[in-house]
């Protein structure tokens, strides 16, 4: 199953640009894309508001920071390194949080079967991209054994 939003259900709704709201650390997300993108900003104001983004808004919002310079990402008033296991922890943390909070997303998980996730769209190259098609579809695996393991939070 392609995952991307131009897709049908339920790969467009296993899509960061599904709404999908959720909590992380007190502040409100109403799309992991505007969690993912809200991390290229230092000043955490900013990041609130893009974390109540979704779709092409979140994505357009993060499009042109040059992140990728330093690789040094943030959240909240601390900042990540991209490739550190703490970034890594973080990106769990929301997907975690996702899971748990949103039922549409729950649904769509189940909804997917016995699919084979894949994300054409998606870069591989940790340099250039905050999430990876790979740390992206293995989150989801990871989630939808959950699922299938009766351990859905």
């Amino acid at each position: 199953m392609d995952i991307g939003s131009r897709n049908n259900y339920p790969a467009k709704a296993l899509s960061n640009f599904a709404c999908h709201p959720f909590i992380i650390d007190g502040i409100e997300c109403k799309s992991m894309e505007g969690f993912l993108q809200s991390l290229k900003f230092k000043n955490p104001e900013i990041q609130k508001q893009v974390c109540s983004l979704i779709g092409l808004k979140a994505k357009f919002r993060g499009k042109h920071k040059k992140w990728w310079r330093t690789q040094k990402l943030y959240w909240l008033d601390k900042e990540i390194d991209r490739h550190s296991e703490e970034y890594q922890k973080l990106i769990d943390k929301a997907y975690e949080c996702m899971f748990n909070q949103s039922s549409s997303f729950k649904r769509a998980l189940i909804a997917s079967g016995n699919a084979v996730f894949t994300h054409s769209i998606g870069k591989r190259d940790t340099h250039r991209t905050i999430l990876t098609e790979g740390e992206f579809c293995s989150r989801l695996r990871r989630l939808k054994r959950r699922i299938g393991n009766g351990t859905n939070g």
